[in-house]
This record gives C-alpha cells, sequence and structure tokens, in this order.
C-alpha cells in the first residue's frame, strides 16, 4: 500500500474514533480530555497534520451531537485543537512530555485569546468564562469548565490568590 494513502486511511481511522467517542454523549468534561489524547496519538503516531485534520473535524461533532451547545466558539476550538495536534507533534523530536506540556500551554493560550476576541466583539458567554477571562477567582458551582477551575486553582495555590 503507498505511503500516502496509509496515511490517509490510518486519519480516518483516528476521526472515526474520534466520532465515535463523541457520538457516545458523554459530559464535556470526559469528552474534552478524551479527545485531546486522541490527538495527541494522531499527532504522534500519524503525523501532525493528521492530528490537525482530527482537531478540526471534532468540534463540529460536538455541536452536532448537542456536548457544545455554544456555535461561535466552534472556530475558537478548532484553532486550539489545530495548535495542540501541530505544536505537540513537531515538538515530539525533543521530548514527548516537552511536547504534551507545550501544546496544552500553547492550545489554552490560543483558545484564551479567540474567547477574548469573542467577548471584546460582544458575543455573550457564559458567566464562568468572564469571570476566569477577567482574571476573578471563580470556585463555585456555576465554574462548568472543569479544566478552567483546575487550572485557576492550581494558579491560586502557586501565586497565592
Amino acid at each position: 500500500m503507498n505511503r500516502d494513502l496509509r496515511t490517509i486511511v490510518r486519519t480516518a481511522v483516528v476521526a472515526g474514533i474520534a466520532v465515535a467517542f463523541q457520538a457516545l454523549n458523554l459530559r464535556q468534561p470526559i469528552t474534552g480530555p478524551g479527545i485531546n489524547a486522541i490527538l495527541y496519538v494522531a499527532s504522534k503516531y500519524i503525523g501532525p497534520v493528521s492530528g490537525a485534520f482530527v482537531g478540526l473535524l471534532t468540534p463540529w461533532i460536538a455541536l452536532i451531537t448537542g456536548i457544545m451547545r455554544f456555535a461561535p466558539a466552534v472556530p475558537v476550538i478548532m484553532a486550539g485543537n489545530v495548535t495542540l495536534a501541530l505544536a505537540s507533534g513537531y515538538l515530539q523530536r525533543y521530548n514527548r512530555y516537552f511536547a504534551m506540556a507545550s501544546g496544552a500551554v500553547l492550545k489554552f493560550a490560543v483558545m484564551t485569546l479567540g474567547i477574548r476576541y469573542l467577548t471584546a466583539q460582544g458575543t455573550p458567554s457564559p458567566n464562568a468564562c468572564l469571570h476566569i477571562l477577567n482574571g476573578e477567582p471563580t470556585y463555585n458551582r456555576s465554574c462548568r469548565s472543569s479544566g478552567s477551575c483546575y487550572c485557576l486553582a492550581w494558579f491560586g495555590t502557586v501565586w497565592g490568590q
């Protein structure tokens, strides 16, 4: 089998696994990290472009299946996923842990900038997002993004806020 055809078939299989995982209709705190893990695997074993392709597909599936109900965030999540896949895929040659950490930090930065842009343009967003973006400590139950809450709790303990 041709090497290019193999890459296409493997990418399609990983994309199918990602769609099947999303079709389970699990909550976002489970689905999000699961999809990120699939992006890491695709970037490491198939290639960064393959991971980026899967990362472009998954936000649309999340919107269609109802996992995510905030349509303006789809391009932001797509940009974050592509950043994660490309950074972790291309930095693998240095150190896999460095690649994973860099991909996660860069995805966080890209998505934070994207959400800040959306809110600056007047796009309504959930209150928990606004508190997080404004740097206000949010440790209550209204924070639905567990990753953001964990991140806030970590930053709060590190910098004593």
